[in-house]
């Protein structure tokens, strides 16, 4: 099985959720690139990614779940989906921010210029555009009963028929990966 990743905001590939799915599913392949800073490059590469990998499944958390939503063609499972981070984000500030984790091109610190935050309103317009009934039926969206960050449930489920509600909060902590979210990846798979 091979799982594509998306990590949330000021974050990489290299984030815990990463190594907890490969830890705890030892025989699938878990890709994770590290997400460009602004989404006109970061959909265009995600997109690319995504079909040269021909995953079985994308699974993004936060603002990644927002870009694995707009993965048409492919079965996703978004967690926590930013989906309005330019309006309703206390994260997605001008200004010097720190990475929190790792990256492959060792840079430490990003910039978000009021630029960044335009392309953000300007992708959020039209992210629900061309949804498919494949796409309908195959994009999952699992929301946090105690999220104090994002609250998508209603927007999610205005779009798609399978949203599942889970107790935990924004970050996907080890119990949530091992009981609600690497289940829902086996049972949409087929792979359990």
């Amino acid at each position: 099985m091979k799982i594509i990743y998306f990590h949330g905001f000021g974050s990489s590939g290299a984030s815990g959720t990463v190594d907890f799915l490969r830890k705890l599913m030892p025989e699938a392949e878990v890709l994770a690139p590290d997400i460009p800073v602004d989404p006109v490059e970061a959909l265009p590469f995600l997109k690319d990614f995504c079909e040269q990998e021909q995953p079985d499944v994308i699974v993004g958390t936060s603002m990644g779940g927002m870009y694995a939503q707009q993965m048409r063609g492919f079965k996703r499972i978004c967690v926590n989906p930013a989906f309005n981070m330019s309006v309703q984000s206390k994260v997605l500030k001008t200004g010097v921010h720190k990475f929190y984790n790792g990256r492959k091109d060792h840079q430490k610190e990003f910039k978000i210029t009021k630029e960044i935050i335009q392309h953000h309103n300007q992708m959020e317009r039209n992210q629900f555009k061309g949804i498919t009934d494949f796409d309908r039926e195959n994009c999952y969206g699992l929301f946090g009963v105690n999220d104090p960050v994002v609250h998508t449930y209603d927007l999610f489920k205005k779009y798609y028929p399978h949203a599942i509600r889970f107790e935990g909060e924004h970050r996907l902590n080890d119990k949530v990966i091992k009981k609600v979210l690497i289940p829902l990846i086996e049972e949409i798979t087929g792979q359990k």
